[in-house]
């Protein structure tokens, strides 16, 4: 994103200008959810000249890429994000302020990435009903793909199942349905 000149609002608090923005930014994303680095991210910005700083304030639009965290199905979906910043010329590292550059000019890229990023899902859906994968075969349970024919079996009776395969306890056999000591 290029940087905005904004020496004429610079202590002259009351005065506003609008700037559009239409630029991609690269590496913007999570695991599950990104934004492409070829998709544009569009809004239009207030800026408005206050005692502070400059308050740049708007809308951003554009799409993110997502995939399902239950299936991994790969979706895209629309975002519209509001916001309305600071940008001060002491700005402190790790503020809440973003940082004025001394010639007067603001760089919105960071300001853009935080907006833009804190409407990422964290755990992304394809629908809100999403069955996910088998757990045992890995097939998509919403298209029927499992290939499992017997039940799960009860992960609680793990414990127990290792009593009637387990040919080297001495102390018990299966006959049947009844278990018998020996002696």
């Amino acid at each position: 994103m290029h940087a905005i000149d904004v020496r004429d609002l610079v202590g002259h608090p009351g005065a506003s200008k609008f700037e559009s923005l239409r630029d991609t930014i690269a590496g913007l994303g999570t695991e599950l959810a990104s934004v492409p680095e070829d998709a544009l991210i569009a809004g239009e910005l207030l800026l408005e000249s206050v005692v502070e700083g400059i308050l740049a304030s708007g809308r951003l639009t554009g799409t993110m890429s997502l995939r399902c965290a239950r299936c991994l199905m790969e979706f895209t979906r629309p975002f519209d994000v509001e916001f309305s910043e600071l940008f001060a010329p002491d700005a402190a590292e790790g503020g809440d302020e973003y940082p004025l550059e001394p010639g007067g000019a603001l760089d919105p890229e960071q300001l853009v990435r935080d907006a833009v990023g804190l409407e990422l899902p964290f755990s992304p859906l394809c629908t809100p009903g999403c069955l996910g994968l088998c757990a045992r075969c890995g097939g998509d349970l919403n298209l029927d793909e499992c290939t499992c024919t017997a039940p799960e079996p009860d992960p609680r009776w793990a414990g127990l199942e290792s009593l009637f395969t387990d040919d080297t306890n001495p102390k018990m056999e299966r006959t049947g349905q009844q278990i018998e000591r020996n002696q």
